[in-house]
């Protein structure tokens, strides 16, 4: 089984318990990449190593966790993560990837702790569940700009309330000049959920998708945007998200880690206008 390079599993975690980080230019070192991961609703074990892997298959980088897998009897929509309790959790990281599903957790403090290292200023990756997390009051209609229970939608840059039966999703680039997508043509996943689109908040959508084999033809008539970029707070730091992957069989395929891997390389400006990843990170 693959060693994670670094994993650390217990709630409220203090930063003087990471390892020291060597101070070395940027250019001579490999891209910091912190994943967060733990909740409801999908093998996260598995989903750890597959994004490590694939992220090293395709970047020169260097990949942390930080993660809470609830145990039986635990309320798994609001895993003990801890970054929770700990709001410089992305001091040292070059870009932090949300694969968490806290559903439930609505607590404006814990909002604020995940929120504080994308406000200072570090990138922001989030996958699937990430955009069903951290949702209070009447989030199930529309939010606005500015609202109580907006702060994370505002980020993620689409707010999302739910989905339908998983089917295969057919996936369609609406964007083939940004960096991200220009050396990536649609595909259609295997059996996957499709998050519909409440709000948008400035955003620059990249990918679509709609289920030709939903069960009903209201299903099948659904068209989302599936990926997209956003800048986010006072500093306008990238941010990349998209909705695909609830399965691992999904998150396997080699289309789909392209196109994390791209999303990672674009927020933390490694990816040049012709979609190609910077020589000092690219994988030979």
């Amino acid at each position: 089984m693959l060693r994670l390079t670094f994993a650390v599993a217990l709630c409220g975690l203090s930063l003087s318990a990471l390892p020291a980080r060597s101070e070395l230019p940027k250019a001579d070192r490999p891209i910091r990449v912190l994943i967060i991961s733990g909740g409801c609703c999908h093998d996260y074990p598995q989903q750890r190593e597959i994004l490590e892997t694939g992220l090293k298959a395709r970047l020169k980088v260097e990949v942390s966790h930080l993660y809470y897998d609830p145990k039986p009897g635990e309320q798994a929509t609001r895993p003990k993560l801890p970054i929770f309790t700990n709001p410089e959790y992305g001091a040292g990281y070059d870009v932090i990837v949300h694969n968490e599903c806290a559903a439930d957790e609505s607590d404006p403090s814990v909002v604020e702790a995940v929120l504080a290292p994308h406000r200072k200023g570090i990138p922001g990756v989030n996958l699937h569940c990430a955009m069903h997390s951290y949702r209070s009051g009447t989030w199930q209609t529309p939010v606005r700009a500015g609202d109580a229970n907006a702060r994370w939608f505002e980020y993620v840059g689409i707010q999302s309330s739910g989905h339908g039966p998983q089917s295969p999703i057919t996936l369609s680039v609406v964007d083939k000049a940004h960096p991200i997508t220009k050396d990536l043509k649609g595909w259609t996943t295997t059996k996957d959920e499709l998050y519909n689109n409440l709000t948008r908040f400035d955003v620059t959508p990249l990918i679509t998708g709609v289920q030709p084999e939903a069960v009903t033809p209201e299903e099948r008539s659904l068209h989302y945007t599936v990926a997209w970029t956003h800048h986010y707070g006072p500093q306008k730091v990238r941010v990349f998200s998209t909705t695909l992957a609830h399965n691992e069989a999904n998150m396997r395929e080699d289309a789909y880690l392209d196109l994390v891997a791209h999303g990672v390389a674009w927020a933390t400006g490694h990816l040049g206008p012709d979609g190609q990843v910077d020589k000092t990170y690219a994988v030979e």
